[in-house]
């Protein structure tokens, strides 16, 4: 395949999340989608970038921004959509809602909200698969937020200490929250921080897919040859709140525009037209893409509700018969 076919295939992942994610806010705002809504618009490269990378048999965990990254896995938008929506044709049969995405068959070991808690799960993965002899890789995505809590130490340290098969990716998108990281870490360059615990680091801006997919391939490949995990620092930047229900007070229109220049969006598209790709080809994707998430939203607009009988069938594992 094709440089251009695989950037054009980017971009069209590309777009599928933005436009995922803003439909997503509107019917939000709708009233339609309950419980809290992070939305990962202006981070979409390096959820596209990751899954180009990994292949079918490799483990993802993410935080409750975890929409982006179920959809480049390939998780159809119909079933992350109804999530959204609480219907019971969902990828968690909608008793999960925006924060649990969750798809086995796809090695999507679920979207978490406690902050830092899904560190430790993703060692644990790593190590059954090394344990195993399993040529499986593991890779944990969380927020600048994780790098104080005690999961993000105890889940480095055994990484560090068993040469784990895993990739620990920071999506720096500059706040904890509404606060910014100068406020909560002494470190501007989290990638240090890999040195104690005795693995690879690495640092890189996450607006382009193809270099994102580039450096993660190389911390990827590490891992599955046995060299040991790596704990990868990107520097991205969410347009939006931390949540719907954060207006973003805290950070001016200047600074959001000046981070809009690097929008994974805009770069991929210019990215498209400079190796000679047709506008009018951009912008059939683009309204193929729109058709896709507005069948998404009538898919869960007509799907059945969450239904209370199959609350207790998803908790617990079923009896085995003597």
């Amino acid at each position: 395949m094709s440089d251009k076919d695989a950037l054009l295939r980017q971009y069209r992942m590309i777009m599928v999340i933005r436009r995922f994610e803003e439909e997503a806010a509107r019917n939000y705002a709708k009233g339609k989608i309950g419980g809290f809504l992070h939305l990962y618009i202006g981070q979409e490269a390096i959820a596209v970038g990751a899954a180009e990378a990994l292949e079918e048999r490799d483990y993802i965990f993410q935080t409750y921004r975890d929409h982006g990254i179920a959809l480049a896995r390939g998780m159809s938008p119909k079933a992350a959509m109804a999530e959204l929506f609480g219907k019971d044709t969902g990828c968690s049969r909608g008793l999960g809602g925006s924060m649990h995405f969750f798809d086995l068959e796809r090695g999507f070991l679920g979207g978490w909200a406690i902050v830092g808690g899904h560190l430790a799960l993703a060692a644990g993965t790593a190590f059954k698969a090394k344990y195993a002899g399993e040529d499986r890789v593991t890779i944990c995505f969380f927020g600048d937020g994780s790098i104080n809590i005690g999961g993000f130490h105890e889940a480095m340290s055994l990484a560090g200490l068993w040469k784990l098969p895993v990739v620990f990716v920071c999506e720096n998108n500059q706040y904890a929250m509404g606060t910014p990281l100068e406020r909560t870490s002494p470190l501007k360059n989290l990638s240090i921080k890999a040195k104690g615990y005795g693995m690879a680091g690495d640092r890189f801006e996450g607006h382009d897919v193809e270099h994102v997919h580039q450096r993660l391939g190389e911390a990827i490949d590490r891992a599955r040859s046995g060299g040991g995990p790596t704990f990868v620092e990107i520097l991205t930047y969410r347009f939006r709140g931390h949540s719907m229900s954060d207006p973003a007070k805290y950070r001016t229109q200047t600074e959001l525009e000046q981070r809009k220049r690097q929008d994974p969006v805009f770069i991929a598209r210019n990215r498209l037209l400079e190796i000679g790709v047709d506008e009018s080809t951009i912008d059939d994707i683009d309204l193929e893409v729109d058709e896709e998430i507005e069948e998404a939203v009538r898919f869960a607009d007509e799907s059945e509700p969450a239904r209370q009988d199959v609350m207790m069938s998803t908790v617990l594992a079923p009896e085995e018969e003597a």
